[in-house]
């Protein structure tokens, strides 16, 4: 079952990425910044979780340095924002609100 938030411990489970490589990994990266609650606690939500997987491809499977895989990271990003950016103002709007109301279904499922 998908939910918004997940603690750092779920998501080292579900990616087997030890949380201190988690930690490690959000200092170094600038997609990778987690939400933090009331109590301070990282959480974490689904485009953290892909932005983990793609960065332990790229840096385990792919072999990556760190630099590496910030500029393979940056150019994708860049490349889906340049995409989104291109749309009307109204109609990223849009998008914006079917997100958030896709995921507010989710977590009733």
């Amino acid at each position: 079952m998908k939910k918004l938030y997940y603690s750092i411990g779920e998501v080292s489970k579900i990616t087997n990425i030890e949380p201190y490589v988690l930690r490690y990994w959000e200092t170094k990266f600038d997609n990778l910044k987690p939400s933090k609650n009331r109590a301070g606690k990282r959480v974490y939500n689904e485009k953290d979780i892909d932005t983990i997987l793609k960065l332990k491809e790229l840096i385990r499977e792919k072999k990556y340095s760190t630099e590496g895989a910030i500029k393979v990271l940056n150019k994708s990003n860049n490349e889906s924002s340049q995409t989104e950016n291109s749309l009307p103002i109204n109609v990223q709007r849009d998008l914006k609100e079917i997100k958030l109301f896709l995921q507010q279904l989710l977590e009733h499922l």
